[in-house]
């Protein structure tokens, strides 16, 4: 048995994590029991290791390795931190003024958020960002009685999309900067411009999707106008320490390159100062365990996959189909990395890509594998809007947009994230010929 399992390996985990991707998309078992459900058949298989020590030496395929410990860490100290800092009433004192800029019409605060939450997300972790914009939406939507699903499906993208435009924006990137030898600067001028004609397009073809959803009556309109925000904020001391607090773990986020502290230290240490001025048993009762444990099980199914040598063998076919053309590889990869990283994380699929674009560097030369880093930035980080478990932004905003009572079906989140990928990547494709391969 265990021997054709052995044998079998790289089928018995697809098959798992293909099962576990249909269960989660028919949405008849919740999502957190499927993915610990895979990830316990994954272990009882043998897939990866329920051992860390193996012949008196560290196992490699420990479970435990597969689980990615900073975004772990990283969405509970940050839903700490915000969790804390609504208290203070801050985010609605924010939603006032955003109200206010937009004069209450709905399709200028769906641009307005869009747009801050792309801008946002370049220079801190997407579900940061979403995290901390996710109050606003929702007083928001309260405020002008309409819907608040287009305003969060327009926030999910557009955090995706602008995370794609630096280094630090999206964890994929952070990994090919470093095989690469890629700086901040390179990201900004080369991703940046491009990324900022793909926002503009998306947003322009949401509002239109959206735009009978996002109308509300004069009167709510010309209540925005009437707000008196001078008393929205609730506590002023917990509003400076909110404010001190986050700005700190900000500058731990863009500082990551100088200091080597990894985010989600800066947002537990944050978290942590936030905490010893409240009852640790009140603030935990409201993070979304849910969400952290569909992640953990998620990790381990796809760590099964990558233990299996599952996710390396694709990324040796996308090399091997194109038989050394530098337009045919580019492409390859820009797309099928687009639909990949929409179906499984793109982090494990980065980290797998990227030794075998430096292969390729070592016998093709930097010049031939320049754009295929490009490409595979573009599509790792935009494919991620595809599905509802593409990028860990859209779990997060899928949970909250459910315990709010607007939950987002699976298929509903695919339709709109097909389209905006498709129009992300076919523009992807005309830059990076243009100013690649032409």
């Amino acid at each position: 048995m265990l021997d054709f399992i052995s044998q079998n390996a790289v089928t018995i985990s697809g098959a798992i994590l293909v099962v576990a991707y249909i269960l989660i998309a028919l949405e008849k078992i919740p999502k957190v029991t499927v993915a610990l459900l895979g990830a316990g058949i994954t272990l009882l298989l043998g897939l990866i290791s329920q051992d860390k020590i193996t012949d008196g030496n560290l196992n490699p395929n420990y479970f435990v390795n597969y689980i990615d410990f900073n975004v772990i860490f990283l969405l509970v100290s940050m839903m700490i931190i915000v969790n804390i800092s609504t208290k203070s009433g801050m985010f609605n004192w924010i939603a006032n003024e955003l109200l206010k800029l937009t004069k209450g019409h709905p399709i200028a605060i769906f641009v307005v958020l869009s747009i801050f939450t792309a801008v946002t997300s370049a220079f801190l972790d997407n579900v940061t960002t979403v995290i901390l914009i996710m109050p606003v939406t929702f007083f928001i939507s309260q405020k002008l009685d309409i819907n608040p699903l287009p305003l969060l499906l327009g926030e999910v993208f557009a955090s995706n999309i602008g995370g794609t435009a630096t280094l630090i924006g999206d964890p994929p990137n952070i990994i090919i900067g470093s095989a690469a030898g890629l700086s901040f600067m390179d990201f900004i001028r080369v991703l940046t411009p491009v990324i900022a004609i793909i926002l503009f397009v998306i947003v322009f073809c949401l509002v239109f999707i959206f735009r009978k959803n996002l109308r509300t009556t004069e009167d709510k309109m010309r209540e925005v106008l009437n707000i008196d925000n001078s008393q929205t904020i609730k506590n002023k001391w917990l509003m400076i320490r909110s404010i001190f607090v986050l700005g700190l773990v900000i500058l731990g986020f863009v500082t990551h390159d100088i200091t080597h502290i990894q985010t989600s230290v800066a947002a537990m240490i944050g978290a942590s100062v936030m905490l010893l001025f409240e009852k640790p048993t009140d603030i935990l009762k409201d993070v979304e365990w849910n969400t952290i444990f569909f992640f953990i099980g998620l990790f381990m199914i796809i760590g099964g996959v990558e233990a299996s040598g599952g996710i390396k063998l694709m990324a040796e076919w996308i090399i091997k189909v194109t038989q050394g053309s530098q337009e045919a590889a580019s492409m390859l990869i820009l797309w099928a990395s687009g639909v990949i990283s929409g179906i499984i994380d793109n982090i494990p699929y980065t980290a797998t890509m990227s030794p075998m674009l430096v292969e390729i560097e070592k016998t093709m030369g930097t010049e031939y594998t320049t754009p295929l880093w490009w490409c595979l930035s573009l599509g790792a980080c935009l494919g991620g809007n595809m599905t509802m478990i593409g990028a860990a932004a859209n779990v997060i905003v899928s949970e909250n947009a459910a315990k709010k009572g607007h939950p987002i079906a699976f298929m509903q989140f695919m339709k709109y994230g097909l389209l905006v990928v498709g129009i992300s990547l076919a523009i992807c494709t005309l830059y990076i010929y243009l100013i690649f391969l032409r």
